[in-house]
């Protein structure tokens, strides 16, 4: 399968390339970035670089997907978004997403959840899309409530991140309630 490009009407989704990787490191040693993230914030490039070759690797394997945000008008990476934990068996896959503080509150991820969700439903033929995040995670929950996501519930202790157990809140989207 050809890495799919997706556009909006403000940004392009692309495959993300090693020559990325300045970029990623520049939001990745943001420890606002990465407060709700389950990495900690990046301190070297090569961090980047590997996490770039570990999406592709992830794509190549036909396991998951991530593309690289950019706006139309500039070719730099601004975030990322895409599908992961796919489970092709049962029609469904967890949406993950980051965005550098420099561009949030603009409705770029909203924008960009719309077109992903979009290619989830009819290219992957899913049915149900899921997104973990943790409670106080404001902003997220704002982009996905925006997107039509619905919460599910509490998974309490869900995660084991940064030396403590982690409450994650579910939410999730369905083909046949859109």
């Amino acid at each position: 399968m050809n890495f799919p490009v997706l556009e909006t009407e403000r940004l392009a989704l692309r495959q993300l390339r090693l020559e990325d990787a300045a970029d990623i490191y520049d939001y990745f040693s943001m420890d606002e970035v990465t407060m709700f993230y389950d990495l900690d914030s990046f301190t070297e490039l090569k961090q980047a670089e590997d996490l770039i070759m570990y999406w592709n690797n992830r794509f190549n394997n036909i396991e998951a997907i991530r593309w690289g945000i950019t706006l139309k008008s500039e070719d730099r990476i601004i975030g990322t978004c895409g599908f992961h934990n796919w489970a092709k068996k049962h029609y469904k896959a967890e949406i993950g997403y980051e965005l550098s503080p420099n561009h949030w509150n603009k409705g770029y991820m909203t924008e960009v959840l719309e077109a992903v969700i979009n290619f989830g439903f009819e290219e992957l033929e899913l049915n149900r899309i899921q997104a973990l995040i943790h409670r106080d995670n404001v902003n997220s929950r704002k982009v996905l409530e925006k997107s039509n996501f619905r919460e599910e519930g509490l998974l309490s202790e869900y995660y084991y991140k940064k030396n403590r157990y982690v409450d994650a809140v579910i939410f999730s989207i369905l083909k046949t309630k859109i």
